[in-house]
């Protein structure tokens, strides 16, 4: 298991717009159909990769908790299909019912969008303000697979409620850890 960090992109940068075909409903979304009344997560995952697989249970979590307080959730798999089939889009549709997503799951076929973002491993966490500027990035929790800690989102909790309360979000961030996103050669 390769445990790479976040590349952590500067507070404050604009979301990216993108265009990218959705795997649950079978069209094309745009980050602007996408986005919540009052906050935007955008999640770099993939469908084998067991960092993701351990806190799909949470993601899904904390997305059915904030998506009614005007929270949108979007999650996106850049990974290079050719040498890894199974995060390709047909899996991805079959993977997001298995593990009942109640976001969209996006396929970045170009992987322009995870370079946009500077996304590197997956799960890679972004949240933006209404205003799509980025207030956090980075881990979900402290938990990784077999280290004992339970999944529990802490660090993405805490800044999505401090983000709703309109209070500072902790400026002192650290990088998600998983598989890095597999590229194009």
């Amino acid at each position: 298991m390769a445990r790479t960090p976040s590349n952590m992109l500067p507070l404050s940068t604009k979301a990216p717009d993108f265009n990218l075909f959705d795997t649950t409903s079978n069209s094309h979304k745009t980050l602007d159909t996408l986005k919540g009344e009052n906050g935007t997560v955008v999640m770099f995952i993939c469908n084998h990769c067991p960092f993701v697989v351990h806190v799909n249970p949470e993601l899904v979590n904390v997305a059915n908790q904030y998506s009614e307080r005007g929270i949108g959730f979007i999650a996106i798999s850049s990974n290079d299909v050719v040498n890894y089939p199974q995060d390709g889009p047909e899996l991805m549709t079959k993977h997001a019912l298995e593990n009942n997503y109640p976001f969209p799951y996006l396929y970045d076929e170009t992987q322009n969008v995870a370079k946009a973002y500077d996304a590197a491993c997956t799960p890679d966490l972004y949240l933006f303000d209404s205003e799509l500027k980025l207030v956090y990035r980075g881990q979900l929790d402290d938990s990784r697979p077999g280290n004992g800690i339970p999944v529990s989102g802490k660090d993405l909790r805490s800044s999505i409620d401090n983000l709703l309360k309109g209070n500072p979000i902790d400026a002192l961030q650290k990088p998600s850890i998983g598989c890095n996103i597999k590229w194009k050669n």
